[in-house]
Parts: C-alpha cells; structure tokens; sequence
C-alpha cells in the first residue's frame, strides 16, 4: 500500500504543485484548503486511514498550522504521523514554534519540487535513488 501525504496549503497553486511531484513518486495524496476542513474528513472518516505525512502551511484561515500541529500531536492515534512545514515565514522564532508544536522538518516558500520530494521521502524512509547526490 502506497504512503499517503496530506497536503493543507490555502494556495490552489502550492497544493497543485505539491501533488503533482508527489503523485509523480508514487505517493497518494489528499489535500485541503484549509485544517478545519482537513481534520472534518479524518474525523467524519471520509478518509480511510490516517495519512502518513502531512505537508501544512503556516498561515491559513480559521486555525494556523501551528494549531493543527499541536491539536494532531494531542490525538495519539496521529502519533506516527510526520509533519512537515511549508511556509513563507523563515524566522527562527518560527522555526522553534513549529518544533514545539511537534513538526519534523521545515521548509520555505519558494520551494523546489524536489525539495519536497526529498523532505517526504527521506520522512517516510523511502530512498530516491533518481535523485542526484548533492556534491
């Protein structure tokens, strides 16, 4: 069974891009314009299984992703799942917020496709063999 990532990014766009590199490795993806809606199709179990990674913005409407980060970490049966932070903000103070909020690794905005590609696969302990060694 495929890994299943979680995309939560208010920009149609990011959400797009995320998916389709995502998609392109063989991983199943869902994504929400926001974690109110995200969280209501875990909870109303419009989705089968908890996923695996979740790729989350910091600035969204209604909750941010720091809210999302903690109230996922409360729930032990989201405790295996990684979070990975994708945002525009690149401050330390941010950095640490999200770390506190029990997130795994951090990227900014503007992002590669293979920088994503890589933080996922390398969360989930998956190799990508395609990928160049970085010299």
């Amino acid at each position: 069974m495929s890994k299943l990532v979680m995309v939560i990014d208010d920009s149609p766009t990011v959400r797009k891009i995320v998916e389709v590199s995502l998609r392109r490795e063989g991983l199943e993806v869902v994504s929400f314009p926001d974690g109110i809606e995200a969280l209501r199709a875990v909870t109303s179990h419009q989705m089968e299984r908890i996923p695996d990674l979740v790729v989350l913005d910091i600035d969204l409407p209604k909750m941010n992703g720091y809210e999302i980060a903690r109230y996922l970490r409360s729930k032990p049966q989201w405790s295996r799942t990684v979070i990975v932070i994708l945002s525009r903000h690149d401050g330390v103070i941010d950095r640490l917020k999200a770390r506190l909020a029990g997130t795994q690794a951090y990227l900014t905005k503007p992002f590669t496709t293979q920088m994503i590609v890589d933080v996922v696969n390398s969360n989930l302990g998956l190799s990508t063999p395609s990928s160049p060694a970085v010299s």
